[in-house]
Order: structure tokens, then sequence, then C-alpha cells
């Protein structure tokens, strides 16, 4: 699950719900993020997360509540070596 490709705003999303703590809603990663995103792309970018692996939800009363299911220094690495391989294969 951890080889799965996270552009940018993904990885920003899963950043502010580790900066945040083990289980966040949409409406806090919306307030806490550092762009000023509309509800609806947070939900996308939960969702995808969701579908790639990467977060888990569950629902608690009227709302999703979002749990990391990989670590920060795991999808940092991950992504140094899809960058890594991107830069051989330009060569």
């Amino acid at each position: 699950r951890n080889d799965k490709r996270l552009p940018d705003a993904e990885l920003e999303v899963m950043q502010t719900i580790w900066s945040l703590g083990t289980q966040v809603t949409a409406a806090e990663v919306q307030q806490h993020a550092d762009k000023e995103w509309k509800m609806t792309s947070v939900l996308t970018f939960l969702s995808r997360l969701c579908d790639k692996g990467f977060l888990s939800c569950t629902k608690e009363g009227r709302q999703n509540l979002y749990t990391p299911l990989v670590s920060e220094e795991t999808t940092v690495r991950v992504r140094a070596s899809a960058f890594c391989a991107g830069c051989a294969a330009a060569r």
C-alpha cells in the first residue's frame, strides 16, 4: 500500500493529519491545512487517500474520522525513492 503515487496535495493532507494527531475529521483537516481548500476538495483527497490505503475511515455519529495507516517517515521514504527512480529514468 505504501508504493502508490502520492500527489503533492494529498501529501499536504497527510502532513496536516499527522500534525493533528491520530483521528481527525474533514473539517479539522480543512481548518488546519496550509491551503484554503473547499470542503469538497478535502473530502475528495481524503477519499482518495482511503482508497490508496494511506488512511482508514470510521463513521462516528454524523461524521467520519480519518486515521493514518502509514507513518510520515515511510511516506517520505517512498516519495524519495520514486523521485530518485524518475531521475535515473531521465538519464
